[in-house]
């Protein structure tokens, strides 16, 4: 089974806060005093996103290949 990864990118800003972006989740960003807040609060981010788009897609969305399908066995 393969897994699929998001790269998170981190930058630091003048006043020394860490940004944290999802490029390929556009609008997917956080602050965080810390690297590991930002982290936290765009990963939470990211997933609320995916649910979004899973729930609102008629197509195959990022969020949608994270699930493989299968035919449910007659019994």
């Amino acid at each position: 089974m393969s897994t699929a990864k998001l790269k998170i990118v981190f930058a630091r800003e003048a006043d020394g806060r860490f940004i944290a972006e999802v490029p390929s989740l556009p609008g997917v960003l956080a602050y965080g005093a810390t690297q590991a807040e930002a982290r936290r609060k765009v990963s939470a981010i990211a997933l609320r996103t995916l649910a979004d788009k899973l729930e609102h897609s008629t197509g195959r969305s990022v969020a949608g290949q994270l699930f493989v399908y299968d035919s449910v066995a007659s019994r």
